[in-house]
């Protein structure tokens, strides 16, 4: 069995033999496959890749000589007209053929996003990707665009294990021990909050409440220094649980519902978008801010850690996007809302973000009172949908209506069709009172008795229904 090691110097090993994969570039061509995981990639695409913006005249011979010995290298036993099992030919180039098991990047990235359960299994989970490292991936090809891509996307991913290791660790009684990595961990990377928390909250753990006190304060000095902003909302609430000495009261999971106030999760990759939503919330009577995230797996951590009313996911951001993130949360016992945001209209997430069960989908540029609607509706049970982008997007990718589909719609009232048309529109409840001239109670009567009459969970997937039945239809909208 050939196994291949990019956590480290860059290694393929057949048995307890460590190969011969020849000179840099043509060990860069078995690492531009290994980085593909799988997939086919182009020759023309391996051209540009190896040889950016200058390829020899003889590049693709090249490239077939590279390949030539590498096969050798990989399966010396192979017959010469015998076709090859682990780099195989993909036209229109080549891919290569993995356990994965085999290849300790794709272990080590398949054990960091499976990593969940009781903190013994997650320290145990993250123990082990962890070992797999034995230093810089793909150290020896940074020169090239995509090996530096690459490289700094399962660096990220390492630091987000080294984080849930840590969080396990603290829930396992383990600070003293976590402390000095914790320490070095939050020096390295000072702009992590996840850092500095861990490091404040192990200090704490250890007696040390002056120290824990003072990481945060370094923490605030390192932000306003580098990004301008003040510590998260979460390291200020950690902060004053500190002063206070009721930490205890932070460690455990926060009641999903606060005196009143609706709870909400922000996640964006963008540290000043974040800090946008956090002054809305902060400036509006009835909300706050229960923690940010700048990618998925950060929300889905704080959803499961604050138990917040709703989260505020960007759908775009980098390691897990907010539609993985979204069903994740909402694969939960007892989930939140979940509001998916975007920044233009056109995302072709949004049909797939509707079908996972989200409670609205909204523009980043919407108006503040726009998104705190939205927020209200959805922690109301309700949902909401930029009505510029209902139309557009679900005709998109929702298909023509299947003629062969049982009817399920059939047998429903007009003013029942009136009803799931407006709906659909993206209207709130207050708003289609005003067009019909009823009550809003009657409004929301209705409303509910669609869902429980078509064997639907929430206003999105009316919205859904109303156009794969044809119901709606883009013409009607504009």
């Amino acid at each position: 069995m050939v196994t291949f090691n990019v956590l480290g110097p860059f290694q393929a090993w057949n048995g307890g033999a460590l190969l011969d994969l020849g000179g840099q570039r043509q060990r860069a061509v078995l690492a531009r496959l290994l980085v593909a995981g799988g997939r086919a990639v182009p020759v023309n695409t391996l051209i540009d890749e190896l040889w950016p913006g200058h390829p020899p005249a003889q590049a693709l011979s090249t490239i077939q000589g590279y390949v030539s010995r590498l096969r050798r290298a990989l399966e010396p036993a192979r017959a010469p007209r015998e076709e090859a099992g682990v780099l195989v030919s993909a036209p229109p180039g080549y891919a290569l053929r993995a356990d994965p098991d085999e290849v300790d990047a794709w272990r080590f990235e398949s054990l960091v996003k499976s990593g969940e359960g009781t903190p013994a299994s997650v320290w145990a989970a993250m123990d082990s990707a962890l070992a797999l490292w034995r230093g810089p991936a793909l150290a020896e090809f940074t020169d090239l665009a995509w090996a530096a891509t690459e490289s700094g996307r399962l660096e990220e991913l390492r630091l987000i294990a080294v984080e849930r290791r840590a969080d396990a660790g603290l829930a396992l009684g383990r600070a003293t021990d976590l402390v000095a990595d914790l320490e070095a961990h939050a020096s390295a990377h000072p702009l992590r909050e996840e850092a500095w928390r861990l490091l404040s909250l192990g200090l704490y753990r250890t007696g040390r409440q002056g120290d824990a006190l003072a990481a945060l304060r370094r923490a605030r000095s390192v932000w306003r220094d580098e990004l301008g902003l003040d510590l998260s909302s979460g390291l200020q609430r950690l902060e004053a649980d500190m002063l206070a000495q009721r930490l205890e009261e932070v460690a455990e999971p926060v009641p999903a519902s606060h005196e009143g106030q609706l709870r909400v999760v922000v996640a964006d990759d963008q540290a000043l978008v974040r800090a946008g939503f956090k002054a809305m919330l902060d400036g509006e009577p009835g909300f706050e801010l229960a923690a940010e995230a700048a990618n998925g797996e950060e929300a889905i951590a704080a959803a499961r850690r604050t138990r917040p009313d709703v989260v505020l996911m960007d759908i775009q951001m980098p390691y897990l996007d907010g539609l993985a993130a979204a069903r994740r949360i909402l694969a939960d016992p007892e989930p939140p809302k979940v509001i998916i945001m975007t920044t233009f209209g056109t995302d072709e997430n949004f049909y797939a973000a509707l079908r996972a069960g989200v409670s609205g989908f909204v523009l980043k540029t919407s108006a503040p009172e726009q998104l705190l609607a939205a927020i209200r509706a959805a922690a109301a049970g309700d949902a909401l949908i930029d009505p510029a982008m209902t139309a557009r997007l679900i005709s998109a990718f929702s298909g023509t209506p299947d003629p062969d589909a049982p009817p399920i719609l059939a047998g429903l009232s007009d003013a029942r069709l009136d009803l799931l048309k407006l709906v659909a529109r993206g209207l709130t409840n207050r708003q289609i009172a005003r067009t019909l001239a009823v009550p809003e109670p009657e409004v929301a009567g209705e409303v509910a008795w669609l869902l429980d009459h078509l064997g639907l969970f929430d206003r999105a997937q009316l919205v859904v229904a109303a156009y794969e039945s044809g119901l709606v239809t883009p013409v009607e909208r504009r």
